[in-house]
Formats: structure tokens, sequence, C-alpha cells
């Protein structure tokens, strides 16, 4: 029987490989989690995400390589063997139970002591503790989130793993749930994995994102880094938007190079530069880009692309997004912060769009591959296996 945790576990994924019939779904995986960190493993689907999370969880094997949880080796142990919880989209809660005889199912199960009140803790640590007689349909969604939450963190496993948990959530509640995800992580300080294809709650929650693609890591670091100074197109596009320009280094000094794209010299330094000759693809956010309707004056310090011609004008409430179609470039994206009212440009007008060469990156490709590799598999089954065992542990009480 798996031990109760105190705190949280390393993991740690050696050499991983995973081949189904037919087809590969993750090629080569090393990646390990400090303990007490929370972590994002960030992919769209078919990127392997949910595989290493099977992986993970005990419920697939690997075809090659080593799973290793507070340096134990647990590669061949049992799923319900690992101290490993997952809080599952789908909540998987018993309808016929109340609240705190979910929370405290597993506790009991275990035979540990005093498992209604280690069930009412784990509530007053979710603010769920004054609804611990009613039943799951008597809740919300988010308050279903908050016992399911509850029900993991009880068992303390040293491992947390978070599948997509508040993609059923209304916009305004997961942003809420975000942050009270991350103080609730902070406070039992524990392990906690959270695989998602949503970027905002990965830089929002996390303290390590690792963008994965094509069954591998293709960047891992702080959000902020990632952001800030993408390597590969893939992320550059996945993590956020990005206004990307392919062309030839014409110029190299020892703080920056120029890249040549259909007649426009754009200006990078060389410290956020992965590549410094030949073809480089080379790019900026569409929020570090100054929209202006008259030409800008020559500015050492700025890169200036234009004239171009805005073919579109999407308001969002806190920015205006603007798309300017420059010959030779295409499409360039801007987000200009509303700080008056209206556009301050409209469909039709000409403009030219400039942007601090600090705000520049440079990549290591220059251009994506096509996806090797089909969907994941709709996470949804690991909530049913994960429903059926717990049924099964209930018929035999």
């Amino acid at each position: 029987m798996r031990e109760f945790a105190e705190r949280g576990a390393d993991l740690e994924l050696a050499g991983i490989q995973k081949r189904f019939p037919g087809f590969t779904a993750i090629e080569h995986l090393d990646l390990t989690i400090p303990a007490g960190s929370f972590f994002a493993l960030l992919g769209p689907s078919g990127c392997g995400k949910t595989t290493t999370l099977r992986l993970v969880a005990g419920l697939e094997e690997p075809t090659q390589g080593r799973i290793l949880i507070g340096g134990k080796d647990v590669t061949e142990t049992k799923s319900h063997e690992r101290p490993v919880n997952t809080v599952f989209q789908s909540y998987a809660l018993f309808p016929h139970m109340t609240i705190i005889e979910n929370v405290a199912f597993g506790l009991r199960r275990r035979r540990i002591g005093d498992a209604l009140a280690k069930a009412h803790e784990a509530l007053r640590l979710v603010e769920l503790d004054h609804l611990a007689q009613r039943k799951p349909q008597q809740l919300s969604g988010g308050q279903q989130q908050r016992v399911a939450l509850a029900r993991a963190i009880v068992n303390r496993p040293a491992l947390l793993l978070l599948d997509e948990p508040l993609g059923a959530l209304d916009l305004k509640l997961r942003r809420q749930m975000q942050l009270e995800l991350k103080s609730i992580q902070e406070e039992v300080g524990l392990t906690f994995l959270h695989v998602t294809h949503d970027q905002e709650e990965a830089m929002t929650m996390a303290d390590t994102v690792a963008v994965m693609n094509k069954g591998a890591i293709e960047q891992m670091g702080a959000p902020a880094q990632l952001y800030e100074l993408p390597r590969t197109t893939f992320v550059a596009n996945f993590l956020g938007q990005s206004n990307l320009f392919t062309g030839d280094v014409v110029e190299t000094t020892s703080s920056a190079i120029t890249v040549g794209a259909a007649g426009t010299r754009v200006i990078v330094p060389i410290s956020r530069a992965q590549r410094h000759r030949g073809i480089v693809t080379v790019g900026v956010r569409p929020e570090k880009v100054t929209l202006h309707r008259d030409e800008p004056e020559t500015d050492p310090g700025r890169n200036v692309v234009g004239p171009g011609r805005i073919i579109d004008v999407s308001f969002s409430g806190v920015s205006t997004q603007y798309i300017v179609d420059v010959a030779g470039l295409g499409s360039v994206l801007v987000f200009a912060q509303n700080m008056g009212i209206g556009p301050i440009a409209n469909v039709g007008d000409d403009a030219w769009i400039s942007w601090d060469i600090e705000h520049g990156f440079g990549l290591e490709d220059e251009a994506t591959a096509p996806e090797r590799f089909p969907a994941d598999d709709s996470t949804s089954s690991i909530a049913a296996q994960h429903r059926d065992a717990l049924v099964s542990e209930l018929e035999d009480r």
C-alpha cells in the first residue's frame, strides 16, 4: 500500500519512450520535476502530454525508460500503489455520497485514523466545509471541482496530477480557481503536475512550464522566460501570439544581428537570438508593437516596418487588435491598449509599426515541422478507469 506523504516528492522521467501499434506517442522524454513545485506540462492535442500523465499515474507502461517518484523506481508499480492522485476535469464524485463521505472515502479504505477530521480539514482548505452534508448534484461545477481537489489532497499524495481540471468551468470561475489552486499548492506543499492545453492556466499557476510537441519537450523554463524568449516557432506561436519574419542575416555586430526580410531590415540583439548566421526567423510579440498613422522618425533603438494597410480592427475591451498588411511581409498583428475612446485607426488606413529592438527575439528554426503523431485519446477514459476502481473498492466494503 502506498505511503502517506507529508510533503511532495520529486518526479523523474528517464529515457521514456511509448509506442503503440502503428505509432509512437513519446519518442524520448527526460524530465525532472523538483519536490514541492507546481509544474505545468503544456501542449496541444497530440503532443503526448496525456500519454505522459497516464504513464506517471500507472495507467500505461513505458516501452522504454524509468519513472521515479521521490527517488524510488515505480515503473513496475501498480497504479493504486503509487503515491499519486489525479484531479480530473470530470470530477468523478460518487453521487450517492455526501461531500464529506466523498472526501473521506480514500482515508477510510486505507484505514487512516480520524478520517472524518482530516476530511473536514481538507474541505476547510477549499472553503467548502459548510457544505459537507450536501450531495454532489446540489453543488455548482466550481464547487464540485473543489471537492474533487479536497478528495485528492486529503490522501497527501507525494504527487498530485491535475488533468485539465478547470476546463469545464466558465471563464470568471476558471480564473478564480487558477489563483486558488496555486495558493492551495503553496499551503499543502505537495508536488503538482498540471497537464493542460491552456496557455493562460499554465502561466498563471506554474513555477515551471514545459512546452511539449510531437512527443518531446520543446522548451522548458519559468513562464516569463518562455514567453519573452521562445526558442522555436512552435513555442512562439503556441505560447501566445507572435509576429515572425524570416530572412538572411545581412549584418552582424558585437551586439546585434540584422535580418533582411522582404526588403525590410529587422535588428535583434545577439543575446536574444538563437542563431546568428544564415536564414533566421526573428519575431516580436503583438503587445510590444506600436501602431503609427504617420511614418515615425528614424530611431536607432527601434525597428520600423511599413507602410502597410490596416485590414482588420477588433475591439476586445482592454485592447484593440489591428492586423496590418505589409507588402512582402504579410499580416502583422498589433495589440494596442485602449487608453482613450474608440480605435486610433480604421480599416483601410495606411499605417506603420515599430518596436524596441530589445523586445525582439531570434529562433532556432525557420518553420515548424508537420505534426508527427495523431491526437491523444480523450482523458475522460482515465477518469472512467479511476471511477471504476473506486466503485470496485466500494463494493468490497
